[in-house]
């Protein structure tokens, strides 16, 4: 399969799988679980059509390894970056590293300093382990600024933390007394 067409199935999994199932019929149960069966049948009859083998390949060479697949792969989901309500993917927290990273742009710097990082259309607020993947993430928007995070200091004041299969460090908002700008 070539990069364009990995491409385009993996845009069209973050779709499905994290904002809108609805727009095939697709039925995501409580933790983002949706069945490759049903997700290949119906993504064929709404005219995107992808094999196992392709959907297998989509998985496994994400770059940042958005999805994944049950033990069986008779299921699938995406990682994190949700931005539907009845769906909740983590639910173990863990205590995360003392800093964390999150990549933004200058246009929003004056909001992040007046309010902290907030979710917004998402279930959380995405940080990186280390800035070389803050820059990654904050450069698809532009030139990147990379804010430091005092994580420690936010869990032990009670801030729960969850780490999706990715790597990614996720929180519910970060106040801005916890930023280093």
């Amino acid at each position: 399969m070539n990069e364009k067409e990995t491409k385009r199935i993996s845009k069209f999994l973050s779709l499905l799988l994290r904002h809108q199932p609805d727009k095939i019929g697709l039925t995501l149960d409580k933790n983002g679980w949706a069945f490759v069966e049903e997700l290949i049948s119906k993504s064929k009859k709404s005219g995107t059509w992808f094999s196992m083998e392709d959907l297998e390949f989509v998985v496994k060479t994400n770059d940042k390894q958005r999805f994944a697949f049950n033990e069986d792969k008779t299921k699938i989901r995406a990682n994190q970056g949700h931005s539907l309500k009845n769906v909740e993917v983590l639910t173990e927290i863990k205590e995360p590293p003392t800093f964390l990273y999150h990549g933004t742009v200058a246009k929003f710097i004056s909001s992040i300093k007046e309010k902290g990082l907030q979710k917004m259309s998402r279930q959380h607020v995405h940080l990186s382990a280390d800035k070389e993947t803050a820059i990654k993430v904050a450069s698809r928007r532009g030139k990147p600024i990379i804010l430091t995070i005092r994580t420690g200091e936010m869990y032990r004041e009670k801030h729960p933390f969850f780490q999706s299969e990715n790597g990614v460090w996720l929180t519910d908002q970060v106040p801005t007394k916890y930023i280093e700008f």
